[in-house]
């Protein structure tokens, strides 16, 4: 079962062979899914946009932009582990010294 929810700034919408509506609360729908391909988030505040895409049985990859929080909420639900979120992080941070050190060169 999963969430959706159609109103922007905050849509999640699920790609599947077939969706069933299993309840609607406020504005989210919760759908039975099967066959899932394809998921798309975006936060309300507009910080986070992730898609989702099936590769190979449930395996899949990610791409877009997400927030600290976001990364931190991934990872507290255990769909990113703390050892790639420190290789993140790590990466992230040499990317940021460089820039610093280049505008420094020039």
């Amino acid at each position: 079962m999963f969430p959706e929810r159609d109103t922007e700034p905050g849509d999640i919408y699920i790609e599947a062979v077939d969706k069933l509506i299993v309840k609607k609360l406020r504005e989210i729908t919760f759908v039975y899914a099967t066959e899932i391909f394809g998921i798309i988030y975006s936060s309300k505040t507009g910080n986070t946009i992730l898609k989702w895409r099936q590769l190979k049985n449930k395996n899949g990859k990610v791409i877009g932009e997400a927030s600290l929080s976001a990364l931190a909420n991934l990872m507290a639900s255990g769909v990113l582990t703390k050892h790639w979120c420190e290789h993140y992080m790590k990466s992230q941070k040499q990317d940021e010294e460089l820039v610093k050190w280049d505008i420094k060169k020039k």
